[in-house]
């Protein structure tokens, strides 16, 4: 038997419980880990409250599919299913395992060989788990979608969580000068990983200031598109990962048709999970690219964590020791 974190409906926190559960077998092309560290993700939240409801379209209508929630895992490799020659026994996995049916707050998760990557060798399983949601993110709204170029004017909108501490790394691997917005509660934490200027949200509103953009990299995205165009310079480029779902979906919709009259790209990123990560390795083990890790917690936290990530009161990536 194994602990979990279950999910037994939507809702806040107290649709969450610790219970036992049977371990997993891996099926064919599975893997069985022994989970040593997990993560809180905008993913986990959504699922969870069951909002913004265009969720429910994969975690189920009335009740969610999905009882074990955790986006990420990071730990060893405890058995192998059939047709599984990737990894053996013994090896140090992690993984964005979203597409692979989650299951990172569990003790042990049965996922596909292809939702999981090998750990460099002088990474933590705390490091690690802290990575390939957020960092890819990042990685994939700035370079992939984003088209950063070497020394441009970059905003970052929630820079002080997950993704955005991430983004600065990568922003500054270009040479860019960054700005962040956050708290005011996050600032100094954020001065303090390198940010060129930094911008209290509750006070000063980015959009309607005088200050152009090259590249945006929003993850509270909340106005609609057009706000936008006035912050950016000509061939600016606005990638959203996150925010307000109306706002999310007028750029969607919109965003194509506004790039055609204004030369001004707005764009919505669908993350590719565990696409990239090999750059993001490289990145850590040059030391370009550093973890921020809040936390960690105990498994037993884990109700705690995800109302204060709904807060938005995590410095950087939260992240749970789970064995």
């Amino acid at each position: 038997m194994m602990k979990a974190i279950v999910l037994s409906h939507y809702g806040k926190t107290d649709s969450l419980s610790l219970v036992e559960k049977a371990i997993p077998q891996p099926k064919e092309g599975e893997v069985l880990v022994k989970v040593h560290a997990t993560s809180v993700n905008d993913f986990d939240w959504q699922i969870m409250c069951g909002k913004p409801f265009i969720t429910r379209l994969v975690s189920g209508i009335l009740k969610p599919n999905i009882d074990v929630l955790g986006t990420e895992i990071a730990g060893t490799v405890e058995s192998v299913g059939p047709g599984v020659s990737s990894f053996a026994v013994g090896d140090r996995v992690f993984g964005d395992v979203s597409d692979a049916g989650f299951g990172g707050f569990a003790e042990y998760a049965s996922v596909s060989q292809t939702a999981l990557h090998n750990m460099p060798d002088l990474m933590t399983f705390q490091q690690a788990v802290s990575l390939p949601h957020a960092s890819l993110l990042a990685w994939q709204g700035l370079v992939d979608l984003g088209n950063i170029k070497q020394g441009e004017s970059v905003l970052i909108n929630g820079a002080g969580g997950g993704v955005g501490v991430f983004a600065l790394h990568i922003a500054k691997e270009f040479g860019c000068e960054v700005t962040g917005v956050d708290h005011a509660l996050k600032l100094d934490f954020m001065k303090g990983l390198g940010f060129d200027h930094v911008i209290d949200y509750q006070k000063t509103d980015f959009t309607a200031e005088a200050t152009r953009y090259d590249l945006i990299l929003d993850v509270k995205t909340q106005h609609f598109p057009t706000r936008y165009l006035n912050v950016l310079n000509e061939g600016g480029r606005h990638i959203t990962c996150g925010g307000n779902t109306s706002s999310m979906i007028q750029i969607a919709l919109l965003g194509h048709l506004i790039g055609k009259v204004t030369g001004k790209r707005l764009s919505v990123i669908m993350l590719q999970p565990n696409q990239g990560l090999e750059h993001i390795n490289k990145m850590f083990e040059s030391g370009t690219l550093k973890t921020h890790i809040d936390g960690p917690f105990s498994f037993e936290d884990i109700p705690r964590e995800m109302a204060r990530f709904g807060r938005g009161e995590h410095i950087g990536k939260i992240v749970i020791n789970v064995v």
